[in-house]
């Protein structure tokens, strides 16, 4: 097994921390099943978001999936950089695989597709 960096973003349409939850949760869900994952799997999972979103820690939301409450999650700010793509969230999941680098499954949505043109194939 090699250690992958699973890459994937989400934007929000408002700053509620209901709205956080439930896409932290998604992308993460989805991320995991695309690249056949489990819990044994990861090693920690960091979020990053941006300035403005302050109602919730994405991480919050993924630590009460029961299969996933034991897995190291942290929570950090981008920078304020001009022209950025607001209300995003995006994470980086490090986890062991068999799969090849050129067969990870990255999950870009909403606006966050917008992020990375070139994994055309690796959206929600």
């Amino acid at each position: 097994m090699s250690l992958r960096g699973i890459r994937g973003a989400v934007t929000v349409d408002e700053n509620s921390k209901e709205k956080i939850w439930q896409a932290a949760r998604r992308l993460v869900t989805e991320i995991l099943l695309q690249n056949e994952l489990t819990a044994e799997n990861i090693g920690a999972i960091i979020f990053s978001t941006t300035e403005d979103l302050t109602a919730a820690f994405p991480s919050s939301a993924v630590r009460q999936l029961p299969e996933l409450r034991l897995i190291p999650l942290f929570d950090t700010r981008e920078p304020a950089i001009e022209n950025s793509l607001p209300l995003c969230i995006r994470v980086l999941i490090l986890a062991e695989t068999d799969k090849a680098q050129n067969k990870i499954h990255h999950v870009y949505s909403g606006d966050a597709k917008n992020l990375r043109p070139d994994l055309e194939n690796n959206r929600e």
